[in-house]
């Protein structure tokens, strides 16, 4: 690994720029710096419901996975031209999807984010993925991005849909459905 950081503080962005990991400096709102930040924040976001008790081991060991995949690709956004994210990497989504979709009972209804503190968290995980996600297509209408790169945030956003399910069968026993007819 190369160097380590030992001062946090570097004072280089207080003129509204940042440098990417090639050295090139971009203003801190440039498309490039909002997606991999957002990538960053849905890695946090993860973090948090990490941090639920609640979390099996199995879905924990997941979601630490899926962190180091953020944090790789998070780098892959900040170095123009890198590639790390392979489409074997939204296989392995694919097939976590897959295997804790199996025992949920099928969709008839839109589902509340809620459910409990941490389906509520990954809730609101998949909605920064996805907010992630528009914010690479984003970047892709002005710069070379991987294909593999909104692949992956797609299948994430599912994913974490479908841990979110999970999550609240464990917490509350259920899930609470959107009821269109209430009324109105």
């Amino acid at each position: 690994m190369g160097n380590r950081l030992s001062k946090i503080y570097t004072r280089t962005g207080d003129d509204g720029t940042t440098g990417l990991g090639d050295g090139t400096r971009v203003p801190k709102d440039d498309a490039r710096v909002e997606a991999y930040g957002t990538v960053d924040e849905t890695n946090s976001a993860i973090g948090v419901v990490l941090a639920h008790e609640v979390v099996p081991d199995d879905l924990r060991r997941c979601l630490t996975e899926v962190q180091h995949d953020l944090f790789d690709l998070g780098g892959e956004l900040c170095i123009p031209g890198s590639r790390v994210i392979t489409d074997e990497h939204t296989g392995r989504l694919e097939r976590d999807l897959d295997r804790f979709n199996a025992d949920l009972p099928r969709l008839k209804e839109f589902i509340l984010p809620g459910g409990g503190p941490a389906a509520a968290a990954c809730h609101v995980a998949r909605t920064v993925c996805r907010r992630a996600e528009r914010q690479v297509w984003t970047l892709v209408d002005g710069q070379h991005v991987a294909p593999e790169v909104p692949r992956y945030l797609n299948r994430l956003s599912d994913l974490l849909f479908v841990i979110a399910r999970v999550l609240a069968r464990l917490e509350s026993g259920s899930e609470v459905l959107w009821r269109h007819d209430r009324g109105r």
